[in-house]
């Protein structure tokens, strides 16, 4: 629902190009500066390391990057992949090899693990070519530049999207990256940073979002609510007409932003998704939190803004503003530690880190800049799914009699997507002979309440024809996206007592397709 308003991104892109004609000199980046940790919810799930510990390797060409996941021992093998130059469609082809899955006209990161892609020397400007991000795990971008993909119009790239994720994503890092378009649908562009088929567990961090009609989204429609847990922190959205972001379910954790000229609308919560919004400075801007061109609402938790010639629309029934006061409407408990930067100093402080060839520098949290702290230095090779504080342990025998009162009979239930012929329903209807499978050989199953329920054990029973299919798991509690347990084979799960609205069974791995017949839940 973005009206053409084409003419506000003449003056930015003038601008540009007069910089260009000056000359204007841009900090450089060498390959011994790429340090720097990932942070918000990147840090959860196992955390997000890229390519830590593997091979590095330059590229200057599009091509170059898809030989370099091509080269590579596995899918999986840890690599970073220096990058400098222009990759544009005309040096960018498909590139075939057991370790990746490439196309032309786009980078394609589809079905990898653990890879970094880093801008080094003069810079990295992908022109024209967006970045893909597709059944894929632990992926790092840093430092680059992603510019004018379009989605109508010629050339074509990654439907639109400066960087797009969909389809079982875990744990991205993208920071100090600069995503432009020049602007809106009417002109063939799309979104800045996109996210959906979930895709969870990314962190956005010191970026520059401009001159586009959508800034990002989180879920493709009010269905696809299997997205969230990601962290926008320390970047600049300017001159963006809506979504910044626009998050369907899930949970986001938005601090320490600058808001310029948003011009028809921001942060926009809907279909149950929750967002915790602190510390951002809005300035110029309209409508800038809220549940907009929807009737399906979202909630949020607001604190410490700075509110700048903001204005608001008038309630109606698609039209839910937050403001003027912006009081919260829901509370969000963030599991991983962080430090909040003044709002008042925010523009300032964005304005010395956010965006490409900034150095890397970072908020030292009291207002000023600083260079990156030390980046990990051991090689993940493990599945990123795996906890990083609990070693999997087998469970006992998945017959054992439960005592207690099964919380999951009356509740309600959903999941990734699921077989055909099974249901998810039927994890909670007391008959194990009735199942869930997954699409695939691994994926979501959930159990929720309409208000929350204190739980300290699960007990996950397979049904017949498929006992012992389940290999490795993860607990999740899907309020916070904290990992309350990880282990491996079906049975009696114990953790410590959790207050949640919906817990999450995660299998990583299995030997068949899994059919769980009864998720139950319990008190104690």
């Amino acid at each position: 629902m973005n009206r053409p308003v084409a003419w506000r991104w003449f003056a930015a892109a003038a601008a540009s190009v007069a910089a260009a004609a000056v000359g204007v000199a841009l900090p450089v980046l060498q390959a011994s500066a790429a340090t720097g940790a990932a942070t918000g919810y990147a840090t959860q799930n196992g955390g997000t390391t890229g390519g830590a510990g593997g091979q590095t390797v330059r590229a200057t060409t599009g091509t170059a990057i898809h030989t370099a996941l091509c080269n590579r021992a596995s899918s999986s093998t840890p690599i970073i992949i220096e990058v400098e130059g222009t990759i544009n469609h005309g040096n960018t082809a498909k590139v075939s090899g057991s370790s990746c899955n490439t196309a032309d006209g786009v980078i394609e990161l589809k079905q990898i693990s653990n890879v970094t892609i880093i801008g080094v020397g003069g810079g990295a400007i992908f022109d024209q070519l967006g970045i893909h991000i597709r059944e894929s795990r632990n992926i790092i971008i840093r430092n680059v530049t992603v510019r004018n993909v379009k989605k109508s119009g010629s050339p074509t790239s990654n439907g639109g999207d400066a960087i797009g994720m969909e389809t079982d994503v875990r744990n991205v890092w993208v920071d100090h990256a600069t995503l432009e378009a020049s602007g809106g649908e009417a002109e063939g562009f799309d979104g800045l940073f996109d996210m959906k088929d979930n895709t969870q567990y990314v962190t956005l961090s010191y970026s520059i979002l401009r001159n586009s009609g959508r800034g990002g989204l989180i879920g493709s429609s009010e269905t696809d609510t299997t997205n969230g847990f990601v962290t926008f922190h320390h970047n600049l959205y300017t001159n963006i007409d809506s979504r910044t972001p626009l998050l369907r379910g899930g949970i986001a954790h938005i601090y320490n932003n600058s808001y310029v000229s948003l011009n028809e609308s921001g942060i926009n919560s809907r279909a149950g998704a929750k967002a915790k919004v602190e510390n951002n400075y809005f300035k110029d801007s309209h409508d800038v939190l809220g549940t907009f061109y929807t009737s399906a609402a979202g909630t949020w938790q607001a604190s410490g803004n700075i509110l700048d010639n903001v204005t608001w629309s008038s309630p109606g029934s698609e039209t839910n503003p937050a403001g003027p006061s912006m009081p919260s409407t829901t509370t969000v408990s963030i599991p991983y530690s962080y430090q909040l930067d003044a709002a008042s100093c925010v523009p300032s402080t964005v304005s010395q880190t956010a965006g490409a060839n900034k150095g890397l520098l970072e908020s030292n949290g009291s207002c000023s800049a600083q260079s990156p702290t030390a980046s990990p230095t051991s090689s993940k090779t493990a599945s990123p799914t795996a906890s990083p504080t609990t070693s999997p342990t087998p469970t006992s025998s998945p017959t054992s009699s439960p005592s207690g009162t099964n919380l999951s009979i009356g509740a309600g239930s959903d999941g990734s997507s699921k077989a055909d012929g099974t249901s998810y329903g039927n994890v909670r209807d007391g008959d194990v002979a009735t199942y869930w499978s997954p699409s695939g050989t691994t994926g979501d199953i959930a159990i929720k309440w309409s208000t929350a329920k204190t739980i300290s054990r699960i007990i996950i029973r397979e049904s017949s024809g498929a006992v012992g299919a389940i290999g490795s798991w993860q607990v999740i509690n899907n309020d916070t996206g904290a990992v309350l347990k990880s282990g491996s084979g079906a049975g009696t799960i114990t953790f410590s007592a959790t207050s949640m609205t919906k817990v999450v069974f995660r299998i990583t791995s299995a030997s068949a397709t899994p059919r769980v017949g009864e998720f139950e839940t319990y008190a104690s």
